[in-house]
């Protein structure tokens, strides 16, 4: 896990570790979100995942982000997973 602060709902917390394990990082944020996911791709073409610190719904939030995870074009395994798939 890289060096930054814990997100303060777990569901979202286990998913933003999931998209760092699968090559994506973090961007935190003063605004309203409380990060942005960056995927693997390095470009202005790559992936952006916002990730609120107060959603409605945090399973909800965590499910969306982990689909956005798995439906990127510029996976750096080049491989498949299941959105419901939690490497711990």
């Amino acid at each position: 896990m890289s060096n930054r602060p814990r997100h303060p709902k777990s569901e979202i917390e286990k998913a933003v570790q999931y998209a760092e394990q699968l090559g994506w990082r973090i961007e935190m944020s003063n605004g309203h979100a409380w990060g942005h996911l960056l995927c693997p791709l390095a470009t202005r073409e790559g992936c952006i995942v916002g990730v609120w610190s107060t959603p409605k719904n945090a399973g909800n939030h965590a499910r969306h982000i982990r689909n956005r995870v798995d439906g990127c074009a510029h996976r750096a395994d080049g491989g498949e997973t299941k959105s419901g798939d939690v490497r711990e």
